[in-house]
């Protein structure tokens, strides 16, 4: 039997800690994965991308997850598929999840534990979260930031005015009326966009300052300018990917010039941030386990809950239910 789990299902079994924390766990185990994720993207003859994100595995756990994505930068919402989560067993069709809510919540969380890894931490000090793209992205990286860290301020801009509004309302924080002033005012810049220019260059931000960008997950896309990443202690999440079709690729950069993984600093492999007046961004693609993360955690929470629904694919056993011959 295969388990279909709804966007309404997964927000009734995920917690956001408890993603968090697997999420922590798989940048520190990730890479001892033997098969490498693949992200395989392609455009389409409609105002869309097509994307697929194979294998989804993690030492540990005895399944792996396919995703298959469409994105259509002008819908509502811009990404919408399905995740195949699969036993590892004999290949049975555990579950299928929606995958704009998996995504949603992977990316957001995801970002909001390197942000905080990265960003200068002074308890003395008020820090404030700027926000660029008040999408679901960012809606969940602001969640995971404050179970993280303590937020005492909010900014936000959007190409859409009300939804700045209505994202800053429901945060307890105010918008502003362009990226370079989400910048001046903001600690921590989070960009979570579908930008193709850059919408901050080394001016418009300061020493000490951390930006997270979400938005450059394919080529073409671009949110930081160049001389920012170059000025900047950078992490990304995978070097081959970025420089793939990530940030490094957007900047003409080769895998080497980010300074380290998200999953070295977890380890102890490289110190993160050492210099409190240093620059620091994380820039992340996405990966395949990172599916799997959320999925198998829904996936256990649902059985053991008897959420979603139930059907059976494969239908009567050979040589059942079949229809007469001749």
């Amino acid at each position: 039997m295969t388990r279909i789990l709804t966007h309404r299902d997964l927000i009734s079994l995920l917690d956001p800690d408890a993603c968090v924390e697997t999420l922590r766990d798989g940048f520190t185990r990730s890479d001892a994965t033997a098969v490498p994720g693949q992200r395989i993207r392609t455009d389409l003859p409609f105002p869309g991308t097509a994307t697929a994100l194979i294998p989804g595995l993690l030492p540990g756990i005895d399944a792996y997850t396919v995703k298959v994505n469409a994105k259509f930068p002008g819908a509502r919402p811009a990404l919408r598929g399905v995740i195949c989560l699969h036993s590892g067993q004999d290949g049975e069709l555990l579950a299928l999840l929606d995958s704009a809510t998996i995504t949603a919540w992977r990316t957001g969380l995801a970002a909001a534990l390197g942000t905080h890894v990265l960003a200068t931490a002074d308890p003395g000090r008020e820090t404030v979260l700027g926000v660029i793209g008040a999408g679901a992205q960012a809606e969940l990286t602001v969640l995971g930031l404050g179970r993280l860290r303590r937020v005492d301020g909010l900014v936000a801009y959007d190409l859409d005015p009300a939804r700045a509004a209505s994202f800053a309302a429901r945060h307890g924080g105010h918008c502003v009326g362009s990226a370079a002033e989400v910048a001046a005012r903001a600690d921590i810049v989070l960009l979570a966009t579908w930008s193709r220019a850059p919408l901050l260059r080394l001016a418009d931000t300061r020493p000490g300052q951390h930006l997270t960008s979400l938005g450059v997950d394919e080529p073409g896309k671009r949110e930081l300018a160049a001389d920012v990443l170059e000025a900047a202690l950078l992490a990304v999440d995978d070097r081959p990917l970025a420089a793939a079709m990530g940030v490094l690729a957007s900047a003409g950069l080769p895998p080497e010039a980010a300074h380290a993984t998200l999953g070295e600093i977890l380890r102890g492999e490289h110190p993160g941030r050492t210099d409190p007046g240093r620059r620091t961004v994380y820039a992340p693609v996405g990966l395949p386990w990172q599916d799997l993360a959320l999925a198998w955690l829904a996936y256990r929470e649902a059985e053991r809950r008897g959420l979603g629904t139930e059907v059976d694919f494969l239908g009567p056993p050979p040589g059942r239910g079949l229809p007469p011959s001749g």
